[in-house]
């Protein structure tokens, strides 16, 4: 899938990246070598590859893995390279250890033309590698909490936008040229209670698209690996749970998809027009009009009371809320049939004819979703699962487990003989990779009954696709990322491949994928070519200069606390976006771009003004949890 122009906060110009081995090691200058690795570490018994970038050759070379304590625990010989990375680093060789299983911090030397040397990286048990990472992980999704129930922290010391509690709602308006639009908003009379929510990203609007699909996620977290993901998890799952609630009037069959603006007009400010903490929002600019929407933010409503709601959202509320009855069944069984009962709801008013853009947040440009057959799947199978527990309350529409088993295999051969069909691997435009995996299990669990339009074999067979596509891609980068590093939302596409392999590889008990699951996820944790860690906090070096308000104007700019650790940023990016609002804080200070020389058709960009690269969000780390998850249980 194409990248996309997302959580635009400034108004900025786009300069494409260009294959240009950047200045510095490699042009007539001294040669230079560096050792990437998975910063957080390697599970004992998984696989253990780094990589070895090299402006000269390095023939002959040796690597050895060394203790804490200055001992060599193993001892390798460099091999072929892999293929040229740019001008100025045309080697890079694959370093395996797999042979080291002992618990210890390690780090790699390479003697040979160019010496180098790695950071330093644990070898231990699963559980204790990523034990560290899920616990950022959490506190990421708890930093990003809006309304009265923030936690306090040293990032965030006030509630925020407690005028979302009485929101005034509006029809969507008319989106113009600059993803804004003309004139007014019109209100529809009608205030909702839309507080709370996790913000989208370093700006301050809540969306459903984004929040479903990370609720979605967490919820399967809890269900699955509650020994890895414990309370913690659960509890903020249930918060995003409640803030879908409320976007959702059951009562009267209403959506609401979007709480604040983005763009606004000369006349009215939008939320990417001012750099500020979120505390400030309530009362800001007094009685300006300018302000009006930031003081009081906008509810936009999908659709009319009853009408057919866009089947992305659909499918993938339906799956939230159907997770949520399966998650807090027994600890609270009336909010547990609260959920079930609107998941059966609104997944009753899926548009399944869908024509023109889906719904997804305004504008359509920010988040252009156009794949939506596997957010029906996933929440009919979810929607399946919930009831197959047994005891289902009374007054559901449909109480039969079959029925929504029937639903899910439809839409799941849809997709698999649809236009997008493992175009994709899973993040929020393609949820296919866990709903397979839900919907394989699923069956399993009634026996494989007769008369679906789908089977377990076939639902197998489209996972292998995707991951098969993704290898594909790994032969062409000699770091073997399965996805493009020039195309948007590189860091979550490494995490969701990493699930979608450990899930394959657990539904036919083979380790087919193993080596690739660990290596995907090496990837995003420091084992690229810019060797840096994608996630804030997870290893030893990460970016500084996010594009987020919070971390920008509270944080520290230079890697030390306090840190909004576990945010997941967009990662490198063919697209670099520069522009600065008024109260941003410029980061780096001196304007240097250390990452340039090891950038080529893809940039990565360490500078608050680079939203596409730098910029976290929601969505973006939403499959992380479950990857550490798996790697933590020995899912590799």
């Amino acid at each position: 899938m194409l990248g996309i122009f997302t959580r635009i906060l400034l108004v900025a110009v786009a300069a494409v990246g260009t294959l240009a081995g950047a200045a510095g090691a490699g042009h007539g200058g001294p040669d230079s070598a560096f050792v990437r690795v998975n910063q957080v570490g390697y599970p004992s018994g998984a696989a253990k590859r780094a990589y070895l970038l090299a402006s000269a050759p390095e023939t002959g070379a040796v690597f050895r893995v060394k203790a804490a304590n200055g001992s060599t625990v193993f001892k390798g010989r460099i091999g072929d390279s892999l293929g040229a990375w740019n001008d100025g680093y045309p080697y890079v060789y694959p370093l395996d250890f797999d042979a080291v299983s002992g618990p210890g911090t390690d780090t790699i030397t390479v003697a040979g033309p160019v010496p180098a040397a790695s950071p330093s990286f644990r070898v231990d048990t699963g559980a204790k590698v990523y034990a560290g990472a899920l616990a950022n992980a959490l506190f990421f999704y708890q930093a990003e909490r809006d309304g009265p129930d923030f936690i306090p922290s040293a990032l965030r010391t006030a509630p925020a936008h407690l005028n979302d509690e009485h929101a005034m709602t509006y029809l969507t308006p008319v989106a113009n040229v600059d993803d804004g639009f003309d004139g007014d908003l019109t209100p529809l009379g009608r205030r909702i209670d839309a507080s709370g929510g996790w913000w989208d990203a370093g700006d301050y609007p809540k969306f459903v698209e984004t929040t479903s699909y990370t609720v979605a996620l967490m919820e399967l977290g809890v269900r699955d690996f509650p020994s890895q993901l414990g309370s913690g998890f659960a509890a903020e799952a249930r918060f995003g749970t409640d803030f879908l609630l409320r976007m959702w009037d059951d009562s009267r069959r209403t959506l609401y998809y979007q709480v604040g603006i983005g763009e606004g007009n000369d006349a009215i400010a939008g939320d990417h027009d001012i750099w500020r903490l979120p505390q400030a929002d309530d009362t800001y600019g007094g009685h300006d009009p300018l302000y009006k929407y930031i003081r009081n933010r906008p509810v936009f409503r999908a659709g009319p009371p009853g009408s057919p709601v866009s089947p992305n959202l659909a499918g993938r509320d339906a799956a939230a809320f159907a997770l949520c009855y399966q998650v807090f069944r027994d600890s609270d069984p009336r909010y547990a049939r609260t959920c079930l009962l609107a998941g059966e709801h609104i997944f009753d008013l899926a548009d399944t004819s869908p024509s023109g853009d889906l719904t997804t947040v305004f504008t359509f440009d920010f988040y252009p979703e156009t794949e939506w057959r596997d957010d029906l799947e996933l929440g009919a199978t979810e929607l399946a699962n919930a009831l197959s527990m047994g005891g289902a309350p009374s007054g559901l529409p449909h109480d039969d487990a079959s029925y929504y088993l029937r639903k899910a295999a439809h839409w799941a051969n849809a997709y698999i003989t649809g236009p997008n069909d493992a175009a994709d691997t899973l993040n929020l435009y393609d949820v296919s990779g866990i709903a397979h995996y839900e919907l394989y299990k699923a069956i399993a669990r009634a026996h494989d009954p007769r008369g679906l339009e789908t089977t377990r074999a076939a639902l197998l067979a489209d996972l292998k696709k995707q991951l098969d596509g993704a290898v594909a891609q790994a032969d062409t980068d000699p770091f073997q990322f399965g996805f493009p590093w020039g195309t948007w939302d590189t860091t979550s596409h490494g995490a969701g491949l990493s699930v979608t392999a450990s899930e394959y590889d657990e539904l036919t008990g083979s380790d087919a994928y193993a080596d690739w699951s660990s290596r995907w996820l090496a990837n995003i944790l420091g084992a690229n070519a810019w060797g840096v860690s994608l996630i804030v906090g997870d290893g030893t070096t990460f970016p500084h200069c996010m594009q987020h308000q919070v971390a920008n104007l509270v944080g520290s700019l230079d890697g030390s606390p306090p840190l909004l650790r576990g945010a997941v940023v967009e990662g490198p990016n063919g697209e670099i976006f520069s522009g600065v609002v008024d109260g941003m804080r410029l980061c780096p200070a001196d304007g240097v771009d250390v990452y340039a020389p090891f950038d080529n058709a893809a940039i990565f960009e360490d500078d608050v003004q680079s939203f596409s690269t730098v910029e976290p969000a929601i969505d973006l780390g939403a499959s992380a949890p479950l990857a550490f998850a798996r790697q933590a249980a020995g899912l590799y």
